[in-house]
C-alpha cells in the first residue's frame, strides 16, 4: 500500500482537463455520496456537465457522517441556481436491478440521455482467506462482497447497455484499484471481486466496441475504494497473528493507518479492525485528506470520460504504474525459468516407435 502523501496532487490549483469539445456531458454516478463521487460531481458540475448522483439510501441513513459531507455539497449546490438545473439525486442501490433501471430511466427523464456511467460502489471486506471461513456468518461477507463489487456492477452496465445502444454511443466507467493485478494478503475476497469485475469488463469491451460504446478501468495508485469507503472486517485467528506470521497483512496494515488518521497515539478506529467480532467502519478522514486522497483520479476522470479515443485501463499515479510493472515483470521472469515445462512434448513419436496399432507392444 503506497504512502497517503503521495496521492496529494502537486499542483492542486491546475484546473483538471477535460474532452476537447464543447458540448456538455450527462454523467450517472452509482455512489454520488462518497468523497469521489462528491468531489467529481462539483468540478462536472462547474464545467456545465449534468449529473445524476445514485445515493445508497440505507447508507445514508443510518451513517450520520457519511451524509453530513454529501447534504454540505448539496447545500452549496443549492446556492448556485445553474448547478440546482443541472443535478439530480436518485436512491440507487446496485445490487437491485430494479432500481438501477429506474436511476437510468430518470437520467434520461432529466437530461435526455446519459452519456457517462462511472461505477464507483464499493466495499472492502478484511480478513484472511481462513478467516473468513469460520462461520455462516463470515460467509455470508464473502456473498455480501461479490454482491457489491462484482454482481452489482453487472447490475447497472446491463441496464444502461440498451440506452447506449439505441442511440450508438456512450462511455462505462469502472473505478477499480491495482488490486485488480496484484494480489494483497488479508484482502483476498476483496481482490477476488476485483479481478472478477475486471475479466468482465475486459470481455464487454470487444462486445459492445460495434455499438460505439467505449470501456474503460481506471485504477487509483492507492487504495481509494478502501479508504474511501465502508470496511468489514471478519474476526481474526491467532495463527494469523503478527508475532507467528511473517505475511504483512492488510488488517495490521490499515490498522495503524487509521489509527494515524484519527491522530491519536491510542489504538481507536483501527483496533477494530482486530475486534473478535465482526465490525464495519468508515475510515475517520477529513475532508482534506479526501480531497488529497482522490484528487490525482478525479483529475484522470475528467480528461477520461466521454472522449472519443478513451483508454481501455488507466492506472493513477506514478506509484501505481511501477507496482503493477514490477508484477508482470516477475511474472516476465518466472516464465522464462520455466519455459521448458511449459514446451510441449510430442508424445506420438514415443508412443509409435514402442507400440503398434492397437495399443500393444511391438514385437
Amino acid at each position: 500500500m503506497t504512502s497517503f502523501s503521495s496521492t496529494t496532487d502537486p499542483n492542486p490549483s491546475r484546473p483538471p482537463k477535460f474532452p476537447p469539445h464543447n458540448a456538455p456531458r450527462v454523467w450517472l454516478l452509482t455512489s454520488g455520496n462518497s468523497p469521489i463521487g462528491i468531489a467529481l460531481a462539483r468540478l462536472l458540475l462547474a464545467h456545465g456537465d449534468y449529473v445524476t448522483a445514485g445515493v445508497l439510501p440505507a447508507e445514508f441513513e443510518k451513517h450520520e457522517d457519511r451524509a453530513a459531507e454529501f447534504r454540505s455539497f448539496l447545500e452549496e449546490v443549492g446556492q448556485q441556481e445553474t448547478w440546482r438545473a443541472r443535478l439530480r439525486v436518485v436512491a440507487l442501490d446496485i445490487r437491485i436491478i430494479g432500481q438501477c433501471q429506474s436511476a437510468i430511466a430518470e437520467a434520461v427523464e432529466s437530461f435526455g440521455r446519459v452519456d457517462v456511467l462511472f461505477v464507483c460502489t464499493s466495499e472492502a471486506i478484511v480478513g484472511t482467506i481462513e478467516e473468513l471461513s469460520q462461520s455462516p456468518r463470515t460467509l455470508t461477507l464473502v456473498r455480501d462482497q461479490f454482491e457489491t463489487n462484482f454482481f452489482g456492477p453487472v447490475n447497472v452496465i446491463k441496464a444502461i447497455l440498451p440506452a447506449f445502444r439505441a442511440k450508438k454511443q456512450g462511455h462505462i466507467i469502472l473505478l477499480t484499484a491495482i488490486t485488480g493485478h496484484l494480489g494483497t494478503p488479508g484482502l483476498g475476497v476483496y481482490c477476488a471481486s476485483q479481478w472478477a469485475i475486471e475479466g468482465y469488463c475486459d470481455s464487454l469491451a470487444y462486445e459492445i466496441a460495434p455499438f460505439n460504446i467505449k470501456m474503460t478501468i481506471v485504477q487509483p495508485n492507492m487504495e481509494i475504494n478502501v479508504l474511501t469507503n465502508k470496511i468489514t472486517s471478519a474476526p481474526p485467528l491467532g495463527h494469523y497473528a503478527p508475532d507467528t506470521n511473517p505475511a504483512p497483512l492488510s488488517r495490521e496494515i490499515l490498522s495503524g493507518l487509521l489509527d494515524k488518521l484519527e491522530g491519536t497515539a491510542e489504538p481507536t478506529t483501527g483496533d477494530q479492525l482486530s475486534s473478535p467480532d465482526i465490525r464495519a467502519l468508515y475510515p475517520p478522514l477529513t475532508g482534506p485528506m479526501k480531497a488529497a486522497l482522490v484528487a490525482e483520479t478525479v483529475h484522470a476522470l475528467t480528461a477520461i470520460g466521454g472522449h472519443d479515443n478513451p483508454p481501455a485501463r488507466h492506472i493513477v499515479g506514478f506509484e501505481g504504474v511501477a507496482s503493477v510493472k514490477e508484477k508482470l515483470k516477475t511474472v516476465s521472469e518466472e516464465l522464462e525459468d520455466f519455459v521448458e515445462v511449459s514446451t510441449a512434448v510430442d508424445i506420438v513419436r514415443e508412443v509409435e516407435g514402442d507400440f503398434g496399432i492397437g495399443g500393444r507392444e511391438s514385437e
